[in-house]
């Protein structure tokens, strides 16, 4: 008896396989957090009685690192900044954090998955910290961020060549 097992030849929709079917890639997120966060209301409470609608001014930065136990962290900065003719409105600066383990994934797809599934993944946290604060802060309805393309920015970013910093450490 031994124990490996011979590959098989079969056929699948007409393609030759060997028998020995692939893993899938795997994405688990091990933790959450915020690693950092700010919100300010300068002009309290005579911001929250608004009667032009506030421009706003939205960043989003994506990060990843991988660590030395396998582990990846991935972190999404969400900047946003509101006004009016009188001047700022509230301040939001989020850096909302996970720790990654991958599993499988083609190293050619390990960028793309730290820079993009997993923001994408982190997203709806970020945006309903967003939400409950700017409601706490007083303002009705509280600031929805929308939701973000983050494969549009990732090749954006790429193209641009603002990645080589993330590429090199994921």
């Amino acid at each position: 008896m031994t124990d490996t097992v011979a590959p098989e030849a079969n056929t699948q929709n007409g393609a030759q396989t060997d028998g020995l079917t692939a893993l899938p890639a795997n994405m688990q997120v091990l933790a959450q957090f915020i690693r950092d966060f700010s919100f300010e209301n300068p002009r309290a409470p005579q911001s929250l009685r608004m009667d032009v609608r506030p421009e706003v001014d939205m960043g989003v930065e994506m990060n990843a690192k991988g660590r030395p136990d396998g582990l990846f962290e991935v972190d999404l900065k969400l900047s946003v900044k509101a006004t009016n003719p009188e001047g700022p409105v509230f301040n939001i600066e989020l850096v909302y954090g996970g720790l990654f383990q991958l599993a499988n994934v083609p190293q050619h797809m390990v960028e793309p998955t730290l820079l993009v599934e997993c923001p994408r993944y982190l997203f709806p946290f970020a945006r309903r910290i967003i939400a409950d604060v700017t409601a706490d802060g007083g303002f009705f309805p509280p600031f929805m961020v929308e939701p973000i393309d983050f494969a549009a920015l990732y090749m954006s970013q790429k193209s641009a060549g603002t990645i080589g910093e993330t590429a090199g450490q994921a």
